[in-house]
Formats: C-alpha cells, structure tokens, sequence
C-alpha cells in the first residue's frame, strides 16, 4: 500500500497504516485535493493484503475542522447544480471507500472534529477521543442538511435516532463524555496516551485473522438493509467460507497444543 500521497500525511507501520490530514495551523481542514485523495487512497486499501488495520489520527491538537471554508466552501457557493452534485458524490465516495475497504479504521480523535472531519470518525469502526474532544455536525449552522456523506444512516445506528436529531438539527458540539456515554466513542484517554491507544487496538486487530475480520466488516456493512433471516443466511455462508481458511484450522491446531494462535490472513 503506498504512503507517498500529496495531500495527507501517511505511514505504514508494519501491518498498520497511521494516517492524518496535514494542515495542523488550520486545524486539519479537508480541500477538493484531499478528499480525493483519500477516497482513492481507501479504494486501493481495499486490494491490499498487507496492511490488516488503519488509525486515523489528529495532527497538532485536532482531527479535522471539515471542510475548508476557503478552498471548498467559497467555491461551492458559485458553483451550478452539476458541479455540486459532482462534489457531493465525491464525499459520499471517501465514506463508501471507508466502509468497503475490508479493514477495520480506528479514529483517534482529539480537539476539534466538525463537520466532514466528524463524518470521517463516524465512518470509521472504532473511535477514540480525549476528554478534550468536541465533535459536531454543523452542517446546519452554514445553511446544509444534516443528511451529509451518509450522517442520517449512519450515526442513528450509533447513537440512536433522539441523539442523532439533536445534533444534527442543532449542530451543537457532542462533548467526550457525551459520546462516551451515548456510544459514539469506544473510550476516552488523555491525550498523551491516545496515539498508543489506537495503536494497541490495532495491533489486537492486525495480530488476528484478517480475512475473518474482513468479513466481519462486510457484514456490518451490508446487513443494514437485510431482514433477520436474510442477515442470518448470510452470516452462516460467511461463516463457512471463513471455516475453509487456514486461520481457522491454525487456531484450531494451537488450541488443541494450548498455544497461542498466530493467523497469516488466510
């Protein structure tokens, strides 16, 4: 997986990508450039066998401030309909690629997460914040819907239709605590100790069987809109074909050695 982009700041750490948006002195705003970048960058993830997990980090006190009043916002306001509909599909791309990379995304959160920035730590799998942290959804306090980059499918399911109306009505700012207590966030840590957080869920993550976690990430994704019979057929020919890994038979052979299992991804 590369890590020579232009437009964020990338490492890859073993079967680990670190990756964070590169505009510390304007709180991490995303551009037209960094958009797509990303959303590319996700896409080719998903074709990768190497790297098993992926922490999206803040840079210089915050995780993002959304989308760059200058660079985006300004030029949106003159744009004509197919120009934005254009704009808006490439978003709602990043989300798509995030959810359909078949790695699970951890979001060490810190300071300031608004807008596209608090749709990036909604897309991801796990989230982690410091108690400093304020995520908001202020679509509507610059004249948008709150139905941005996927906001009214996805943070209902986590933190529940009530909660998710309030934020996205009032584009008020969620504060750690509240999305500790409300779902959003896995936990919170202080800041000195969140990079080392992530990076242990990670390696939890990377250590174990990928193609299975793969799986799982699928499945999240797809059942939304499966019936309960139709998610439990699913999940049992998942299941099967995870059963036909060698993951599968190595956790067994340890088990019966009472090892520990080392999985390879396959």
């Amino acid at each position: 997986m590369r890590s020579d982009v232009k437009h964020f700041k990338c490492e890859i750490d073993g079967a680990i990508a670190r990756i964070s948006l590169d505009r510390p002195d304007r709180k991490n705003p995303l551009t037209f450039d960094s958009y797509a970048e990303l959303r590319d960058w996700f896409r080719e993830l998903h074709y990768d066998d190497d790297v098993k997990a992926v922490v999206f980090l803040p840079n210089g006190g915050n995780f993002s401030s959304g989308g760059d009043v200058h660079d985006i916002i300004g030029p949106l306001t003159k744009m004509n309909m197919k120009e934005l509909l254009r704009f808006t599909r490439m978003t709602g791309d990043l989300v798509k690629a995030m959810i359909n990379c078949g790695k699970p995304i951890i979001a060490a959160v810190e300071g300031i997460c608004a807008g596209a920035g608090a749709i990036i730590a909604m897309a991801s799998d796990m989230r982690i914040a410091t108690p400093d942290t304020k995520v908001a959804f202020l679509f509507n306090r610059v004249g948008l819907a709150g139905c941005d980059m996927g906001a009214c499918a996805i943070l209902p399911r986590i933190i529940g239709q009530g909660r998710a109306n309030e934020l996205l009505y009032l584009g008020r700012s969620m504060s750690a605590d509240e999305g500790l207590q409300w779902g959003f966030f896995n936990r919170v840590t202080e800041s000195a100790e969140l990079d080392a957080n992530a990076m242990e869920i990670a390696g939890r993550i990377a250590s174990g069987p990928a193609f299975a976690n793969s799986m799982t990430k699928t499945m999240l994704n797809q059942e939304w809109s499966m019936s309960l019979d139709q998610a439990i057929e699913a999940e049992a020919q998942a299941q099967a074909i995870c059963m036909q890994g060698k993951d599968f038979k190595r956790a067994y052979d340890a088990f019966v050695a009472k090892d520990k299992p080392v999985f390879e991804g396959d």
